[in-house]
């Protein structure tokens, strides 16, 4: 077959099959009689048995089947002669039985008119947007009171069906499902894109230059090949969503157990000058690493629990160890950006490190205090790394040998 030849015949069959599923539906609107003699429950419990399909899909034919039949005949026929096909006839008929009942008849047809001539130009996604808006197409004046009642109830179902499940997984990870309203996602993308900002976080990895490696592009230092990878989104979101909740405000969240909402990280004195120690957080058996816990302290809303040899509280640290507003504003006019060596990320975008530990005697100064983004924040915590600061006040971190 010849190119053009394959096009049209592709495009025939499509068609021909559209006009065999219109022609199955048609007898299944008509088959109620299949159903009693059989003593099924209807035609597509009957159906789904006998040929083995998914009842579900069996189900969802048979309600096309009588939309087709009664309601939508000027659909049916258009699928009939292959017109439109079977998803674009799904989303028509949905976007027709979604429309109110007290509507005019006349305004009904109209609809229907509209929405098969379109099914000439659009997807199955275009007209399902089309068929949400379609009053505002054939009667304005109808259409905006309509569309807000169907906002309305569109809510109302998505506030029923809101859900949030955590289910550990047993490796230190826990997997987060839910399901919620349009406009709460929206508002916790918009919120996690705040710490996302760049878009595209840039890693680079540094390696001895080698001869086969040469032609490929060197980074700043001589003789050193740097890769770059974008961050996928998903794990960025990922991780700004565990920034969000680092830097949520216990004082402004619901009681919780007759006092504010705050996460205790108890961790034994001797532990907490370790890099390889561990801490638990109060109230679980969860555990963190002392690395971690020292980071959280700096900037999240945690009371770091120290403990004596015999688990009395040494120290409770209070909110008033982390920096205060006026603290950041002066840090950022005085940094500009991460201090981390060579890092861009602007000081809107970074959080106050203690230079000097709170647990090693650091006290919550400007002196003391320096502005690291999330990646280099958590690099001044890691045990692999080591720190120094340069004489323009950038950190520079070295990985142990």
């Amino acid at each position: 077959m010849r190119t053009s030849e394959k096009a049209d015949a592709l495009l025939a069959l499509a068609r021909l099959e559209t006009q065999l599923a219109a022609l199955r539906l048609k007898v299944m609107a008509a088959a109620d009689d299949v159903a009693e003699e059989s003593g099924a429950r209807d035609v597509a419990a009957w159906l789904a048995h006998e040929s083995r399909e998914n009842p579900t899909a069996c189900r969802a034919e048979q309600h096309l089947a009588l939309a087709l039949d009664t309601r939508c005949t000027r659909l049916g026929t258009a699928v009939a002669e292959g017109a439109v096909n079977l998803a674009q006839a799904k989303v028509i008929a949905r976007a027709l039985g979604d429309l109110p009942d007290d509507l005019d008849p006349e305004l009904l047809v109209r609809a229907e008119e509209h929405l098969v001539e379109a099914a000439s130009e659009y997807r199955p996604d275009q007209l399902r947007v089309l068929g949400r808006r379609i009053l505002d197409v054939i009667a304005p004046d109808v259409g905006e009171a309509e569309e807000a009642k169907q906002l309305a109830r569109e809510e109302e179902r998505a506030w029923e069906t809101t859900s949030l499940t955590l289910t550990r997984r047993g490796d230190g990870t826990t997997r987060l499902t839910g399901v919620l309203p349009d406009a709460a996602a929206t508002r916790l993308a918009t919120y996690l894109d705040a710490f996302t900002s760049p878009r595209s976080r840039v890693v680079e990895q540094r390696a001895p230059a080698t001869a086969a490696s040469r032609p490929r592009s060197r980074g700043r230092d001589a003789g050193a090949v740097v890769e770059t990878t974008a961050m996928p989104q998903h794990r960025a979101r990922g991780q700004a969503f565990i920034a969000l909740l680092e830097h949520l405000d216990p004082a402004k969240l619901p009681a919780h157990g007759g006092d504010a909402t705050t996460v205790m990280v108890t961790i034994n004195h001797d532990s907490l000058t370790k890099d390889l120690a561990t801490a638990g957080l109060l109230g679980t058996d969860d555990k963190i690493t002392a690395a971690q816990a020292r980071r959280l302290a700096c900037t999240a809303q945690i009371l770091p629990v120290v403990l004596g040899g015999k688990s009395e509280i040494l120290d409770l640290g209070r909110t008033r160890r982390l920096f205060s507003r006026a603290q950041h504003k002066a840090m950022r006019i005085r940094d500009t950006r991460c201090r981390g060596e060579n890092c861009t990320i602007p000081a809107t975008w970074t959080e106050a490190h203690h230079w000097k530990p709170w647990s090693k005697g650091g006290k919550t100064d400007l002196a003391d205090g320096v502005l690291l983004c999330s990646h280099h924040h958590h690099r001044a915590h890691d045990a692999r790394y080591s720190s120094e600061r340069m004489p323009n006040g950038d950190i520079r971190f070295h990985r142990r040998t």
